[in-house]
């Protein structure tokens, strides 16, 4: 995009509206936005181009998120959770903060992956919704489109997460719900803290069939 980034939020209802905006967002708190932290900071939101940046320096600001200077924060819908990161520390560079951002940048529908799996299995979320599914399939683009309707509905409640079949590194999971790769695409739900889980293969993937198979387990 062409919009400098990061937005620079100088009272507490702009920061309010630029996180309200988005599924992800981070804001840099900087009592000095000239600080090599701050610098640190624009180099990173340079680096990932799809989550909003935004920075502050106001006082009020600070106070009201009770963030101390050089804390970044990232704020997320989908489980109404936020994660801090001390830009104090001095061996904190652009490179970790894309890290932290990525690993904890979960979505509507996040998909899986080594970096993701982590901010996924510290999400405070108790139950995890699986689409198993090969990206490549030319149905992919529909099947995505309904179960991100799906997630919609259960912000707060289930965090959907969207697993590449044609990845090796996904092959692990796969075999854990004892999938075969002629069964995909593939339902799983899944409660963490007791292991329980449930598999269904659905001959098609529409809201209604997502609905029906997570209120049944949610009960």
């Amino acid at each position: 995009s062409t919009t400098e980034k990061p937005i620079l939020l100088n009272n507490i209802a702009d920061a309010e509206a630029f996180i309200s905006g988005a599924e992800v967002a981070v804001i840099g708190f900087f009592q000095d936005p000239q600080s090599p932290e701050a610098e640190q900071f624009r180099l990173a939101a340079g680096q990932v181009p799809e989550v909003p940046f935004g920075l502050s320096s106001s006082a009020a600001v600070l106070s009201h998120y009770g963030a101390s200077a050089n804390t970044v924060a990232l704020f997320r819908r989908v489980d109404n959770d936020r994660r801090d990161l001390d830009m104090n520390n001095r061996d904190v560079d652009a490179k970790k903060l894309t890290r932290f951002v990525r690993m904890n940048e979960l979505r509507l529908v996040t998909e899986y992956d080594p970096v993701t799996a982590i901010g996924v299995m510290q999400s405070s979320l108790e139950f995890n919704l699986l689409l198993i599914t090969d990206k490549m399939s030319p149905k992919h683009p529909e099947r995505m489109r309904k179960f991100r309707a799906a997630a919609e509905l259960y912000k707060g409640k289930i965090l959907f997460i969207l697993l590449d079949s044609n990845l090796k590194s996904n092959e692990r999971v796969v075999s854990y719900f004892q999938l075969k790769k002629s069964q995909l695409p593939a339902l799983a739900i899944f409660h963490t803290p007791d292991d329980e889980h449930d598999v269904l293969i659905p001959d098609e993937i529409s809201v209604e069939r997502v609905q029906d198979f997570c209120n049944r387990f949610l009960q």
